[in-house]
C-alpha cells in the first residue's frame, strides 16, 4: 500500500467520526517475534492533541487502506476520553483493559496459548504487552458475530460446537474475538445506556490501578461483560469506593485472576501458578494466580461478593449444554427485582435471551427451606444475599474419547488444581467440577454492590429482554440516587 487513512470515531449508539487524515504514509516496520511479550518498539508516526470539546467516550482509531489486490484492509485500536471534572457524570464505566490484555493474541500469543513451535501447544505467555496492536475483533467487528455463549442446544449424543471459533477462522478474526472487550461486551451496554438517557464517564482498569482515589467523584461505578483479570491495586480502588458510600454495579462474570502491571504500565504479568512467578517468594500476596489461593489471602468475594471458581461455564460447549440459559429466581422481593413481576422459581433471562451463559460467578452455598444461603467459607460477605442461581461447571466433560476439540476441558482444571495443591482451599478440591452461577448483592461500609454474575448482561440488553432491562435500571437508579442524597447531605 502506498498510503492509508487514519480515522477516529467516538463509538456508541450513534458512532461519530471526529477526525480523519487521508494519504498518510509511513515506513514498513516488522514486528519482533516476541512482540506479544515485549511490544513492537515502533516509533511514533502521528500525534493528535485531543480537543477539549470531545465528549467522554470510547474512541476507535481505524487504519484503512486499499491493497493492490483491491481488497479494503482495516485494523483498529482505541483510547478513552474522560470528562472534564467540572462536568463529570455521576456514573463511570470501567473498561476491562486487563482482561483484554490477557486475551489479546496479536503477535502470536496471550496468557492462554501461542508459545512454542507446536501449533497444538496451548502454553500461554505470562507477559502481555500494551505496546502492540489489538487482536482483530476485540475493538470492532460485524454485527451478528457469534458469542462464546452457545445459543444452540446440543442434540442427544451430539458433538459440541464453538461458533465463535469457527466464524473467526473463516473470516480472519482472532480466535479470542468474543472472549473480552469492547466489541462483544461494553459497546452493547453503552449503546443501551445512551439510548435510555444514562450519562457515563469512561475509565479503564489501568486508571484504577494507578490511582486508588479515581472512583471517588462518582456515585456509581459500572463493570460489564468479562472482567476476569484484576490487580491488587484495582481491587483497592473498588473497595475504597464502596466503603465510602459508592454503588458498584457489576453486570459481568468470571472474576478469577490476580495480575501485576509493570511500573510503566506497558507489561501485564500472569504466571497462574505461584511456583512459576519469580516474585511470589518475595511477595506471596501479589502472586499472579487465583484470588482464592491461600497464599494470596484475598478471596474475590470480599470485593464483589462472588468468585470465578464457584461457577465458570454454562451453555458453552459441553458445559451444561441443555440448561435453560436463565437464572432461577429465589428472592423476588429484593429491590433489584422491583417492578419486574418475577415470582419465586421463575426463569430470568432464559432462551432466547441466554443471560446465564458462557462464564458465571458464584460462592459456596447451602439451601434452607427453599432458599440459598452462603456458607461463608470462601470470603463471602456476611450481608450477601443470593437472588438467583443457575447450574454451572468448572470444565467441559469429554465424552468423545479425545477425538473432538473441547474449548475448556475439565482435565485442564484438574491439572491446574494439582499444580496449586494445598494452596487451594479444601472446598475447591472437594467440589470437583460442579458449581453454580449467581446474581447477588451486599452492603459494605457505607456502600453497596450488585453483582449480576454473568458475562451476558450486555447481550441481554441488546436483545431487549424487559426483565433484564428493568433490573439494570433499578440498580443504576438506586446507586445514582444514593449518590445524590449523599451530595445533598454533605452540602448541608
Amino acid at each position: 500500500m502506498d498510503s492509508f487513512t487514519l480515522e477516529i470515531t467516538r463509538d456508541g449508539l450513534r458512532p461519530t467520526v471526529m477526525w480523519v487524515r487521508h494519504d498518510v504514509t509511513a515506513e514498513r516496520l516488522e514486528a519482533p517475534a516476541d512482540a506479544f511479550a515485549q511490544g513492537c518498539g515502533w516509533p511514533v508516526g502521528q500525534t493528535l492533541e485531543i480537543p477539549r470539546d470531545w465528549a467522554p467516550g470510547f474512541y476507535i482509531v481505524t487504519v484503512r487502506a486499499r491493497l493492490t489486490s483491491g481488497e479494503l484492509w482495516e485494523r483498529e485500536h482505541f483510547f478513552v476520553v474522560k470528562a472534564d471534572p467540572a462536568h463529570r457524570p455521576a456514573a463511570a464505566i470501567v473498561v476491562t483493559t486487563s482482561t483484554m490484555l490477557a486475551y489479546n493474541d496479536w503477535g502470536g500469543a496471550n496468557h492462554y496459548r501461542g508459545m512454542g513451535d507446536d501449533p497444538r501447544d496451548d502454553a500461554g505467555s505470562p507477559l502481555s504487552s500494551t505496546q502492540r496492536p489489538i487482536a482483530r475483533g476485540m475493538v470492532r467487528k460485524p454485527a451478528g458475530a457469534p458469542r462464546e455463549a452457545n445459543h444452540l442446544t446440543l442434540p442427544m449424543r451430539g458433538a459440541p460446537r464453538y461458533p465463535s471459533y469457527e466464524w473467526a477462522r473463516l473470516n480472519g478474526y482472532s480466535r479470542h474475538h468474543a472472549d473480552s472487550f469492547w466489541a462483544t461486551y461494553e459497546r452493547l451496554f453503552v449503546q443501551w445506556a445512551e439510548k435510555n438517557g444514562y450519562e457515563l464517564d469512561y475509565l479503564t482498569q489501568h486508571d484504577l490501578h494507578m490511582d486508588e482515589t479515581v472512583l471517588d467523584p462518582y456515585s456509581c461505578a459500572i463493570v460489564v461483560g468479562h472482567d476476569e483479570y484484576w490487580s491488587w491495586q484495582m481491587r483497592d480502588a473498588v473497595d475504597r469506593f464502596v466503603d465510602n458510600g459508592g454503588g458498584f454495579a457489576r453486570f459481568g462474570g468470571n472474576y478469577q485472576w490476580q495480575v501485576r502491571l509493570s511500573d510503566d504500565l506497558q507489561t501485564q504479568f500472569c504466571y497462574r501458578l505461584p511456583s512459576l512467578d519469580p516474585d511470589a517468594a518475595a511477595s506471596p500476596r501479589t502472586a499472579t494466580t487465583v484470588w482464592e489461593a491461600k497464599s494470596v489471602g484475598r478471596p474475590g468475594a470480599t470485593t464483589i461478593g462472588l468468585n470465578g471458581l464457584g461457577g465458570v461455564y454454562t451453555r458453552y460447549g459441553t458445559a451444561t449444554p441443555r440448561s435453560s440459559g436463565g437464572f432461577t429466581v429465589y428472592r423476588p422481593e429484593h429491590w433489584a427485582f422491583e417492578g419486574t413481576d418475577l415470582y419465586y422459581g421463575d426463569q430470568l433471562g432464559a432462551a432466547p435471551t441466554f443471560l446465564a451463559a458462557f462464564e458465571v460467578d458464584s460462592v459456596e452455598y447451602t439451601f434452607h427451606r427453599g432458599l440459598p444461603y452462603p456458607t461463608f467459607e470462601d470470603g463471602a460477605p456476611q450481608t450477601l444475599e443470593i437472588l438467583a442461581m443457575t447450574p454451572a461447571v468448572r470444565g467441559e466433560e469429554d465424552r468423545f474419547g479425545g477425538l473432538l476439540p473441547i474449548g475448556g476441558p475439565e482435565e485442564e482444571v484438574y491439572a491446574y488444581n494439582r499444580g496449586l495443591g494445598d494452596d487451594l482451599p479444601d472446598y475447591v478440591h472437594e467440589g470437583q467440577m460442579r458449581g453454580a452461577g449467581m446474581i447477588a448483592s451486599f452492603t459494605r461500609g457505607r456502600g453497596e454492590v450488585f453483582n449480576g454474575g454473568s458475562t451476558e448482561w450486555p447481550y441481554a440488553l441488546e436483545v431487549g429482554d424487559p426483565y433484564v432491562e428493568r433490573i439494570v435500571r433499578n440498580v443504576l437508579d438506586r446507586f445514582l440516587a444514593a449518590g445524590r442524597e449523599g451530595e445533598t447531605s454533605a452540602d448541608q
